[in-house]
C-alpha cells in the first residue's frame, strides 16, 4: 500500500457502534468491566484508550514499522528512549540536534549517570571513536537541527550492528513522507508528532515506532509505567493531520526549494542551509535516503551581527516569529535564544550556531508572497 493510502486508512476502522468513518475520542478515564478481570481490551486509560490504540496503528504503518507508542510530547518520547538504557550506559549523539533533546541528555539523565559523547557525525565512521564497553546507543537527527546536516543512517546502523548497539533516529524534520529509517536499519523512530504529523500547530505530541517486539513491549511498559501519556483529544488532532500529511509535504517541499534558492540569490544573505542543494555537504547520501528536502532551512546575514537578525525577525509579516515548526503556516525562529538556547554558547558556536543564525518553517502559502515578506524584511 502507498503511503497517501495508508495515511488515509491505516489505523482507522469505522466506529462499531455508529459507524462513524472518523475514530471517535473515547473520552474516559476507565472502563466498566463484567467481573475482575473480565473486560473488552481496556481498563484504565493511562494504559489503554481505543483514539490512542487507533493512532498508535496509524504511526507504525506509516514508518513501516509493527508497533507504535504515543507520548504527551516528542520530548517525552525521548525520555522513554532514554530509560531503556542503565546507569553507566554511553550514548554517541549527533552534535547539531534539538536544544530540548540536549537539555534532557545533560540536565537531566546525566545526573542519573549516563554519559552523552556529542560528535559531528556527518562522517559516520567518527563514531567508532567515541565507542566501548559501555555504549549502547546511537542517538542522531538527520537532516539535524537547526544546520540542516545529513547523516548516513545507513552506514550508523552498519556499525550499530557491528556493535550490538541500539540506533535511534529523531525523523521529526524529514517525517515519514520524506523518510524511513527503519527501512534503513534503525532500531527506533522519534517523532515530535506536535510538528509535521498534526501540522496545524493546534496539538503537543510525541511518538517512538519500532519493529522488534521485545523492544516495543520494554517501551510499553514504560509508556505505561511512567505515565507521559497523551489524551485522547491530542491522538484525535494527530489522527487527523495524518490524512493531509502527504499534500502538505508536498507543498512544503515545493516552497521549502523556493525559498531555499531564493535566499542563496539575496545580496544581504551569506550562508543557505538546506539538504537539496547539491553541494551540500552529504547531499549524494540525502538523494538516497530521502524522497525530498522538505521545508526547513537556516540562515545567516552577511551582516553577522544580532541586531542584523533581530531586524530580519522582528519584520516579517507572513513568517510567525515563534518556536515549533511543521505547521501548515510559516514561522521563522531564532536559535540562539528560542529552540536552542539550553544549549551553553561555547558549545552552540563550536557547532557552527551563531547568534545570526535564523530557521524558517516554510509553511504552504503562496510562494510569492513568502518570498516578498521575506525581502521587505531582509532589505
Amino acid at each position: 500500500m502507498k503511503l497517501g493510502t495508508k495515511l488515509i486508512h491505516a489505523g482507522v476502522v469505522p466506529d462499531p457502534s455508529t459507524g462513524a468513518i472518523m475514530t471517535p475520542i473515547y473520552q474516559t478515564s476507565t472502563y466498566v468491566q463484567a467481573a475482575p478481570g473480565q473486560h473488552k481490551g481496556y481498563e484504565y486509560a493511562r494504559t489503554q484508550n481505543p483514539t490512542r490504540d487507533a493512532l498508535q496503528q496509524a504511526l507504525a504503518a506509516i514508518e513501516n514499522g509493527t508497533y507504535g507508542i504515543c507520548f504527551g510530547s516528542g520530548l517525552a518520547a525521548t525520555d522513554a528512549v532514554i530509560k531503556l538504557l542503565n546507569p553507566g550506559d554511553e550514548v554517541v549523539v549527533s552534535s547539531d540536534l534539538y536544544g530540548g533533546t540536549y537539555r534532557i541528555f545533560t540536565k537531566i539523565f546525566e545526573r542519573y549517570g549516563i554519559k552523552f559523547h556529542f560528535i559531528d557525525m556527518q562522517d559516520a565512521q567518527q563514531i567508532r571513536s567515541y565507542l566501548n564497553g559501555q555504549t549502547k546507543m546511537i542517538w542522531i537527527e538527520t537532516p539535524t537541527n537547526p544546520l540542516m546536516k545529513v547523516i548516513d543512517i545507513v552506514a550508523c546502523a552498519a556499525i550499530a550492528r557491528e556493535h550490538n548497539l541500539l540506533l535511534s533516529v529523531d525523523n521529526t524534520f524529514a517525517s515519514p513522507y520524506l523518510q524511513n529509517p527503519l527501512d534503513l536499519g534503525a532500531h527506533i523512530v522519534v517523532h515530535s508528532a506536535t510538528k509535521y504529523l498534526g501540522g496545524h500547530s493546534d496539538v503537543v505530541h510525541g511518538a517512538i515506532i519500532v519493529k522488534d517486539e521485545a523492544l516495543a513491549q520494554q517501551l510499553y511498559f514504560i509508556q505505561n509505567s511512567c505515565g507521559a501519556v497523551p489524551g485522547p483529544q491530542d491522538c484525535f488532532l494527530v489522527l487527523r493531520g495524518l490524512k493531509t500529511l502527504h499534500v502538505r509535504m508536498q507543498r512544503h517541499c515545493e516552497n521549502g526549494e523556493t525559498i531555499a534558492r531564493f535566499l542563496r540569490q539575496h545580496p544581504k544573505v551569506d550562508k543557505v542551509f538546506w539538504c537539496g542543494f547539491e553541494d551540500h555537504p552529504n547531499h549524494p547520501i540525502a538523494k538516497q535516503q530521502m524522497r525530498g528536502f522538505g521545508g526547513m532551512m537556516s540562515f545567516t546575514l552577511k551582516n553577522d551581527s544580532m541586531e542584523a537578525a533581530m531586524k530580519v525577525l522582528s519584520g516579517t509579516h507572513l513568517f510567525s516569529l515563534a518556536e515549533s515548526l511543521g505547521g501548515v503556516e510559516s514561522l521563522i525562529g531564532h536559535p540562539a535564544s528560542m529552540t536552542h538556547a539550553s544549549i551553553p554558547r561555547e558549545e552552540r558556536l563550536k557547532n557552527g550556531l551563531v547568534d545570526s543564525l535564523i530557521r524558517l518553517s516554510v509553511g504552504i502559502e503562496d510562494a510569492e508572497d513568502l518570498m516578498a515578506d521575506l525581502d521587505n524584511a531582509i532589505k
